[in-house]
Order: C-alpha cells, then structure tokens, then sequence
C-alpha cells in the first residue's frame, strides 16, 4: 500500500533536470521569488552583516573565475569528481557563495561538520578525493593536520572571514589566502563559459557529497545531485503553499516572507536544504549564527525579530530548562518553530506549548539519503509526536520484517520512500547502495507507522532506528519513547536508552542519565524515583531493569541525534571488565577445577558473546 501526500496539498511541478543549483537560485527563469525583490539571503546574528541577492549573484561570479583560474577547473571539462572541494566551516553568510561558485565549474562541494576531529576530516577527505580544503581560523589547527596526513598541500587550504568578535580578532596568518581575497582577484580573472548540460544530466550529476553518520561503522559519502536538492526545496515550497499567506498582514503591497533562524550546521542536510535553499528560493531571509549559545541565540531572535526557528531537540530542551531567562527576552515575533534530525516526543512539544501558546511547534523526517525532508506537519494540522503528513512528490510504503506490505494504520515496520529527492546513491560503496536502494525506493532503516489524526488525515510516525530497537523477550522497545518519558521528569536534563544482554529477556533496557541542577544528589534514591517513574506509566517490559547511570554528558552527533553504539561500546567494555572479575574470583573460591572452567564461560558469555564453546582449563 503506497501512501501519498492529502488531497489538500497541491501537485508538485515538473522539476527541471538540466539546471545547475547555482541557476536556480540566481535566476529568476526558475520559478523563484524575483531577485530584486527578495530581502537578503543571509544575515549575521553577530554584527549584521549581510549581502544582497544581486551582491550574492556578483560574488559567486567573481570567486567562480578566480577557481577557473587556481584550480584550472572549467565549467564543461571534465566530470565532477574532477573538480571535489572541501568546506570545513563554522557557520558563515558566504558558505553557500562558495558552495554555488563550486557548482558554477561544474564540481563538488563536500561539507565537513565543524566538531570533526583531524581524523575524521581526514578520513573525509581522503574518501571523496578533495583536492582544496576551505576552512575559517577556528578550525584552522585541525585543517592543517588533516590537510597534511590527506595529501592536501597548503597552498590549497584557503581561509573564509569571520566576525572580528568571534575570532577575538585573530587574523589570518600572511601565508593562507582568504575568500574574499579570491572573490577580489575573480574580477579581474577571464569569464566563466555558461554550464552547458543536456537533458538529465542535473539529475547525474553529483552537488554535494555529505557525510551520513549512521549507527555504525565509518560514515559514508551519499552523492546529492543538483536535481535532488532543487526537488525537494520544491517540495518544501509546494508544501507550504498551503499556509503561507501571499502578502503581509496589514501590508498588501508587500509580499510575504520570513526571518528564519540559521543556527543549525550548514554542513549537514537539514540546513543546507532547507535553511539555506528553499527558504531563500521563496523569499525568506535567514539569520546566520556560527554556533549555539544561549543568550547569543536568545538576542538574535530578539534584535532581528525572527519569526521560524529550525531547531533540534537539544536546543529545545535547553530552552525548556531556562524557562527564567527565556522572559528576560522579547521573544513574541516567534510564530513557529520546525524540529528534525532526532524525534521530539510529545511529552516535550506540550512543555513547549504550554510556555509559548502562540507557537505552532511542527516537526519533520527526512534523511540525507532523501535530500531532506520528505514529511512535514501543517500548522493546521499538528499531532504532537507525529513526523507530519507526506510531502508533495513522496511515496511512502511499510513492510514487515519478512518484506510484506503492511495496509493496516498503526502497525510498525520498516519505512521506504521514493521521491525525486532520493540521492544517487553512496560514494565508492555499491555494496551499501544496492542495500539501501532497490527498485527506486530507499529503505530507510527506521520503523514507521502511519496514524489517522484527528483530522482525519494520515501522519508519519517514526518509532526508532530498527537496529536500535530494543528486544525483551521478542516485545520490542524503542528508546526514544522511554527518553522522552524521561525528560519530562524534574531530575532529568538529558538522558539515552539503550538495551543491554541479559539471560532470561535477551535484552533489558537501561539509562543514561545527565541529572539536572534541581536534582536529588543521592544516586541510589534518583535512580529509585527514575525507575518508578517509568514503571509508573509503562508496561513491564520497557522498565529499566538495566539500571540507571548517570553521566555528565550524552553522545550527540551536531544535529543532536544519540550516539548510542558509543555508550553501548561502553557498556561492552565495562560488562568485560566485570567478567574479568568474576574471572579470578571463581578461580579462587571453588574447588572444583570442573566447576571452574564452567563458571569461566559462563561469565565470558555473559559479556562477550563471541565466547560460544567451552575455553581450556587445565585439572
């Protein structure tokens, strides 16, 4: 059973295969909102600073040449992957200049996350073949030793300007040449010939090559044509047609637009596509932040009145725990806000609700394997918990775990889609991309149910990653239900789930808990109040018969999703350790040396299951 968008959702366009990301956000022949009437793309939340859009237009251009002419890269020569350029930046107002002057030559642009170490970096840019390497002074020290152990020499790392205020006024050492450098000598450089490509060739060629985190193993490079992203920024756009009026209230010559925040890292899918192309695409302007801090986070919505605020659940869950100093600011040009990357539980969209009525708290799925977002909800038809309805041009199926077709609401199992924003494929990986692709659809790795809401309207339940799952005695647990339950008590700031062995059930879950200030200091009395908590609202087998450790921090990727297989990398290594223990302490308390050797792999496979046959023992 394949499920579609509602009724009252409108058609999604053609979109064009021949166009280059570039032209389509700097020409007016594509549908966009006019240039010259469009507000500036990109603000900075630190001094103000901004470029208009004929500016943006003329500073691609001049950095386009001067790339032709560092690089010897031309627009027509070549494929792509000839031409692959790294991006390892903090947020900026001319990260998506030089991502477009890229796009002009006819390359790649491949974004590095901003809190890699050297290693990963390197490991990124050994992947996707980078042969220039663009960083800010920040990051410089980790470019560098990257850079270095990639091949990559130093007179092709090149610096992006940042506010004087966030570098405590730093300057660029002599010997590395800056973007605005290049953007000057591009003026005088030779013309960039005009990007000539043939029907289909927007939707073979690649954009952007992203890194996905996944659950485990080495990230892997998904390969984003232009025709991916210009897909879903008009899905995006087509979407929420539905509730964005055309014109200012009280202003009718004016048409309307938003000041949306960018505080999300540009480097990673749901950013890039939707902050930083389809909501410039229709008219919208975006207010650049290079990281989160809360105040600095707090007087950028207040100074330039924003009024959407894309978030992570992290970030709101800090905001819900400074309820105090959220009234010290001027917060009321909020309308909206728009969460993704990881779940927010329902529990936490109605603390929101309750401290701020006015705001219509949606929520989002996608992955970068979909370029991004493939539902969404409505304003006018939000179901807390819920991942929304499907977007315009999205397919939506749930199979069984044996691959049958699910036709039932409310029945879990795996989510695939199809949509013309599902990417190529991984770079260099054709084992993992036939795993993942098949007959035009992307199996998504997460198990999904589809929900009639109150509106009668279907909506996209995410449950959890299916590799996460939690199986005690065959019932399945999904963590991200018990950590959402667990948020909403008074102890608890952050907190993760994940399942550990156990004899009898197979796995049991158990919690990591970072407390918050007003919690118990007691360990023994909190962990007694978490785990009543939980057995007080949920059935027997979710409760936290693992135990409950608490921690100073929990291991998020940037966009805030859970890094468990590192707590259960720790949890592996610390259940090894206690084996040992119990090692030398059968060894010395029971006489029998065939009792001995049983205890010995009795305890070893409690810890490591790769033990399955009896070890030697000597009589």
């Amino acid at each position: 059973m394949v499920f579609y968008p509602p009724r009252s959702v409108p058609p999604l366009s053609i979109i064009p295969d021949d166009v280059a990301i570039c032209d389509f956000m700097l020409s007016d022949e594509h549908g966009r909102y006019p240039l010259h009437k469009s507000p500036d793309p990109f603000t900075c939340g630190l001094t103000g600073k901004s470029y208009s859009w004929l500016e943006v237009k003329e500073r691609v251009d001049c950095l386009s040449r001067a790339l032709a002419s560092e690089f010897n890269w031309s627009p027509n020569k070549g494929t792509e992957w000839d031409k692959v350029a790294a991006c390892f930046l903090v947020n900026t107002i001319d990260t998506l200049t030089l991502f477009w002057a890229i796009h002009r030559l006819g390359g790649v642009a491949t974004p590095a996350n901003a809190a890699y170490s050297a290693s990963e970096l390197t490991y990124q840019l050994k992947d996707s073949k980078a042969s220039a390497l663009f960083t800010c002074l920040p990051l410089l020290g980790t470019a560098l030793k990257a850079a270095g152990q990639a091949g990559i020499p130093k007179n092709r790392i090149y610096i992006v300007d940042l506010p004087s205020e966030f570098v405590c006024g730093a300057k660029v050492p002599p010997h590395f040449r800056t973007l605005d450098q290049l953007i000057l000598a591009g003026k005088s450089s030779p013309k960039v010939e005009q990007l000539r490509w043939s029907p289909g060739q927007g939707a073979r060629t690649t954009a952007f090559v992203c890194y996905s985190s996944g659950t485990s193993g080495l990230p892997k490079g998904v390969m984003i044509s232009h025709r991916n992203v210009i897909a879903n920024a008009t899905q995006i756009c087509t979407f929420e047609k539905t509730f964005r009026p055309a014109v200012q209230e009280g202003h009718q010559n004016t048409p309307f637009s938003e000041v949306a925040l960018g505080l999300l890292p540009q480097s990673h899918i749901y950013a890039l596509v939707y902050t930083c192309h389809a909501l410039p695409y229709r008219g919208d302007s975006v207010i650049v932040l290079p990281k989160f801090e809360l105040k600095l986070f707090l007087n950028a919505i207040q100074r330039f009145h924003i009024s959407i605020l894309f978030l992570v659940p992290p970030i709101i869950i800090t905001m819900l725990r400074n309820k105090d100093l959220l009234k010290e600011y001027d917060l009321s040009s909020v309308t909206s806000i728009f969460t993704g990357a990881a779940p927010l539980g329902a529990e936490t969209s109605r603390e929101v609700q309750d401290m701020f009525p006015r705001w219509a708290i949606r929520q989002g799925y996608g992955l970068t394997e979909t370029a991004t977002v493939v539902c969404a909800t409505l304003p006018t038809d939000i179901w807390f918990g819920s991942s929304g309805n499907v977007l315009p041009g999205v397919e939506m199926r749930i199979i069984s775990p044996d691959g049958k077709e699910i036709l039932k609401y409310d029945t879990p199992g795996e989510l695939l889609v199809r949509s013309p924003s599902v990417v190529l494929g991984y770079l260099r990986n054709e084992k993992a991309t036939k795993e993942t692709f098949q007959d035009g659809w992307i199996h998504t790795g997460d198990e999904a149910m589809i929900r009639l809401g109150p509106q009668k309207t279907e909506h996209v339940w995410i449950v959890d990653r299916i590799k996460e799952l939690i199986k005690v005695k065959g019932l399945q647990v999904a963590p991200a239900e018990l950590e959402s339950h667990l948020l909403e008590h008074s102890m608890v700031a952050d907190c993760a789930v994940i399942g550990v062995p156990d004899e009898a059930a197979g796995e049991i879950p158990k919690a990591f808990v970072v407390k918050s200030p007003s919690a118990q200091p007691d360990d023994a009395a909190a962990t007694e109040a978490l785990k009543k908590h939980v057995e007080d609202h949920k059935a027997r087998h979710k409760w936290l018969k693992g135990g409950v450790q608490f921690v100073d921090i929990i291991p998020k990727s940037p966009s805030g999703k859970i890094l468990r297989r590192l707590l259960k990398d720790q949890e592996r290594e610390a259940r090894k350790k206690a084996g040992s223990k119990l090692y030398i302490f059968t060894l010395t308390t029971l006489p029998c040396a065939r009792q001995v050797k049983f205890e010995i792999v009795r305890a070893f496979s409690r810890v490591d299951t790769r033990v399955s046959t009896p070890i030697g023992c000597r009589e």
